[in-house]
């Protein structure tokens, strides 16, 4: 995400958010009881460890399976660290209800009535998209949420999710991100639009540099950011540095081109990312970087790596000093990731 140009409004006090998020989570109570996470888990939308779990950090979706047995999931939950957690609660709990369901509970009609009991408006489920494969049951992991842009009545949070499938008596392991579009009255936040990502067929042929980010476990990429690299759609320069930045961090990476606004949220200008010429990283060497327990000076050397690996404009929660014009930036919409875009 580059720039957004409008303030958003100051983030609430930290009795204001957990009254409100409080209240959120009991007009949405889940639908189903989710094993024990910590803190972290929660946080970052990683499953907590479990034996018979699948470990998340696979660049692309795994090849189906002989089991017909489900991973284990945790609800993700934001923390009071975030700029709006309700907008961000919101969001997440309308994916996970369209995206999950119990054996015979499939269908556009089911998630419906998923959603409606969560209380938020059901027209949004038409626009899901890819969350709703045809499926006998399906499991659902949000990886991490985060702001495609946040003004003081309007929000895009981008959704991060892996989901597995179960037809018959093979699991497909797959997953999106959404570009979830919310509105805010009477301090209340909620769904107005989905906006699925398209990262389109894989191409036939990849250049060197992309088909090597894809291969490095360093990079952790989610379903969409790999689809959307396998597409060709992504210029060489974003998988260059990103290879850069491997050899000194480990990265996890939310958005690279598709799931994301097509311009620069609350304008009319184009962002980097549809045109595959920027990606976002929300946790560094383990290290989410929305925690406010992660070193300010981890995420300032990133910052600094990342545009010594060519990037013109590198936005994060950290105001740096330095560099060209516009090449560091900081503001609302980037508490909680660090921007990482090129010209060409």
């Amino acid at each position: 995400m580059t720039r957004t140009p409008v303030p958003a409004a100051p983030p609430p006090g930290r009795r204001a958010v957990l009254v409100s998020l409080a209240g959120i989570a009991v007009a949405g109570c889940s639908r189903h009881t989710p094993q024990p996470a910590s803190r972290t888990a929660r946080q970052s939308g990683t499953p907590a460890p479990s034996a018979s779990r699948p470990a998340p950090a696979s660049s692309s979706p795994s090849p189906a399976s002989a089991s017909s047995a489900l991973p284990h999931t945790t609800p993700w939950r934001p923390t009071s660290a975030e700029v709006q957690p309700a907008a961000k609660l919101r969001a997440v709990q309308l994916v996970e209800a369209i995206g999950a369901w119990a054996a015979g509970r499939g269908g556009a009609a089911a998630a419906r009535a998923r959603v409606a009991a969560l209380g938020l408006p059901t027209g949004p489920v038409g626009q899901a998209g890819p969350l709703l494969p045809t499926a006998d049951q399906a499991a659902l992991q949000v990886v991490d949420a985060q702001y495609g842009g946040i003004l003081s009545r309007s929000a895009s949070v981008l959704v991060v999710c892996r989901q597995w499938t179960r037809h018959g008596g093979t699991v497909r392991a797959g997953g999106t991100t959404l570009d979830v579009r919310l509105s805010a009255s009477g301090g209340a936040w909620t769904v107005d639009a989905l906006h699925p990502a398209r990262p389109g067929p894989a191409a036939r042929s990849l250049a060197s540099d992309v088909r090597a980010a894809l291969a490095d476990d360093r990079i952790v990429l989610p379903p969409a950011a790999a689809a959307d690299l396998r597409s060709g759609q992504v210029h060489s320069s974003v998988a260059r540095a990103m290879l850069a930045l491997a050899r000194t961090y480990r990265l996890e990476v939310s958005v690279v081109r598709s799931g994301h606004p097509l311009d620069v949220f609350g304008t009319g200008r184009p962002s980097d990312h549809p045109r595959g010429r920027a990606f976002d990283v929300w946790r560094i060497d383990g290290h989410a970087v929305v925690d406010p327990a992660t070193p300010r000076s981890l995420i300032e050397r990133f910052m600094r790596d990342a545009a010594a690996a060519g990037s013109y404009n590198v936005g994060g929660p950290v105001l740096l000093s330095g560099g060209g014009a516009d090449q560091f930036f900081s503001d609302a919409t980037h508490h909680d990731h660090v921007h990482v875009g090129f010209r060409t």
